[in-house]
C-alpha cells in the first residue's frame, strides 16, 4: 500500500477567527502563499459566527461589534466588507438593577437614581479602601469592594460576574485584569449627580460599526472567502506531533499558530506532562444563545442583568442594529441554563477565565510551545478577553512580524 504523502507548508492556522483569520489574510496580501488554516466549524468566524434566525441574522456567538477607534483595524475590514455595507452607532446600553434602568457604565450614571440610592451610593464611594488610601486586597471579591465601594459591588459587580462565571469561585480570579476599570472619585460623583450628568471616559464600543443586511460574522466569512482553498472547514485538529509539527498526520508546518483553545490538542502524546498539567489549569466559561420572538420596547442596544433570579446576565435587543429585524438574544452561562430556552447556539469556549494562576500558566505554556515553533494568538492562543479588533489586530501584527523575519 503507497504511503499518503504529508503536505508541507510554511504556516498552518488552527482556527479561523477573527485573528486567524487576519493573519491569513494579510499573509496572503504580502505575499505569502505557503500557509494553511484550518477549521473545524463548516464556515469560518469562530466566535463571530452569525446564521439567519427568524429571518434575520444573529450573532451565534454573542454579541460582537465594531469599534470605531481603531481606524487600521476598520479600514482593513472594510475591504473586506465596504464602509457602505455598514451603520455606525453611538452606544446605548443599560443596566437592569434593583427595578431601576440606567445607563453603562454604572459608575457614570449614578445620577440616574433616586436621590436615596445616589446617596447610598455615594456614602459608600467615600468609604471605600481605596478613596480611604488602604492596601490593595489580594482577592477578587474584595478588590472588587476596595475599589469600587461596597454597594456598587453588592448591588452589580459581584452578583454580575457570579452569574458571568458561574461553577467558579469568584476568588480564584485574579486582580491583574481589572486595570481596566476606571477609578472611581467621590468628588467626581457627586459632581456627576448634582449636575445630572455623566462623568468620566467613554466605554469601549462608545461608537461602533454593525453590518446594515448581514450578522457581525458576514465580514469574516468573507475573509474566508479571500484566501479561497487556504481555508479547510470540517477539520478538526485529531492529532497533533509538536516535534515534526504534523498535524493529523497529514500537513507539517514550519511554524504552527494555533488561534484555539489549548485543550483540543492536550490529549496529544507528544506533549509532555508538565504542559498538560499547565493546560488544565486553564479555566473558562461555556455560554449558551437563546432567542426570543418579541420585539422589547427599549432604545438600548444590550442591557447587563445582575439580577441572581434570571438565568441570563446579558440580553442584545438585535431589532435597534439590525435592520427589520425582531426579537432579542439572551446569553446565559451554560451552568445557569434550563429547559425553558431555546437555545441556537452552544459556546464550549466563551471566555478565558482570569484565574489567579492564570499569568504563570499561560506563560509556561506559550514559552514551551515557542521552544517548538508553536505560537499562541489571539483570545485562545494567548487566553486574554480581546474584542475582535484587539484580535484583528493581533493577526495583522504577527503576519507583519513573520514575513519580515
Amino acid at each position: 500500500m503507497e504511503a499518503k504523502m504529508t503536505k508541507k507548508v510554511k504556516y498552518l492556522i488552527l482556527g479561523a477567527g477573527p485573528s486567524g483569520l487576519s493573519l491569513a489574510t494579510r499573509l496572503q496580501q504580502l505575499g505569502e502563499t505557503s500557509f494553511l488554516v484550518l477549521e473545524k466549524e463548516n464556515e469560518a468566524g469562530g466566535l463571530c459566527r452569525s446564521k439567519e434566525v427568524d429571518g434575520s441574522s444573529l450573532d451565534i456567538g454573542g454579541g460582537h461589534f465594531l469599534d470605531v477607534r481603531k481606524k487600521n483595524i476598520v479600514d482593513y475590514l472594510f475591504d473586506f466588507l465596504p464602509a457602505h455595507e455598514w451603520n455606525q452607532f453611538d452606544r446605548i446600553s443599560k443596566i437592569r438593577i434593583n427595578k431601576s434602568e440606567i445607563d453603562y457604565p454604572y459608575e457614570a450614571n449614578i445620577w440616574q437614581l433616586s436621590i436615596d440610592n445616589q446617596i447610598r451610593h455615594l456614602v459608600s464611594i467615600m468609604n471605600s479602601g481605596s478613596n480611604r488610601g488602604e492596601a490593595v486586597p489580594r482577592h477578587f471579591k474584595e478588590w472588587i469592594t476596595w475599589k469600587l465601594g461596597d454597594v456598587i459591588a453588592k448591588d452589580y459587580m459581584l452578583p454580575y460576574n457570579l452569574k458571568m462565571f458561574s461553577g467558579i469561585d469568584l476568588n480564584e480570579l485574579g486582580t491583574s485584569w481589572l486595570y481596566k476599570l476606571p477609578n472611581v472619585s467621590f468628588e467626581e460623583i457627586l459632581r456627576s449627580c448634582l449636575n445630572k450628568e455623566p462623568y468620566g471616559h467613554l466605554p469601549a464600543h462608545a461608537q461602533f460599526y454593525y453590518p446594515k443586511q448581514y450578522g457581525y460574522g458576514e465580514v469574516f466569512k468573507r475573509m474566508g472567502n479571500f484566501i479561497g482553498n487556504k481555508l479547510v472547514l470540517n477539520a478538526s485538529v485529531k492529532t497533533i506531533n509538536v516535534d515534526t509539527r504534523t498535524v493529523n498526520n497529514e500537513i507539517q508546518a514550519e511554524k504552527i499558530i494555533t488561534t484555539i483553545p489549548w485543550q483540543e490538542i492536550m490529549d496529544n502524546k507528544s506533549i509532555p506532562n508538565n504542559i498538560k498539567n499547565n493546560i488544565v489549569q486553564l479555566k473558562y466559561t461555556s455560554v449558551d444563545i437563546a432567542y426570543q420572538p418579541q420585539t422589547s420596547e427599549t432604545d438600548s442596544f444590550w442591557t447587563y442583568f445582575p439580577d441572581k433570579n434570571l438565568p441570563y446576565h446579558r440580553v442584545l435587543y438585535r431589532h435597534n442594529f439590525i435592520e427589520g429585524a425582531r426579537g432579542y438574544w439572551e446569553e446565559i452561562n451554560s451552568n445557569r441554563l434550563t429547559t425553558k430556552h431555546d437555545v441556537i447556539n452552544h459556546n464550549k469556549y466563551a471566555y478565558p477565565i482570569n484565574t489567579r494562576q492564570k499569568p504563570e500558566v499561560i506563560k509556561n505554556i506559550l514559552t514551551w510551545a515557542k521552544s517548538k515553533s508553536i505560537i499562541g494568538l489571539g483570545r485562545w492562543g494567548e487566553w486574554i478577553h480581546m474584542n475582535s479588533d484587539v484580535a484583528v489586530e493581533k493577526g495583522l501584527s504577527l503576519a507583519e512580524s513573520l514575513v519580515s523575519n
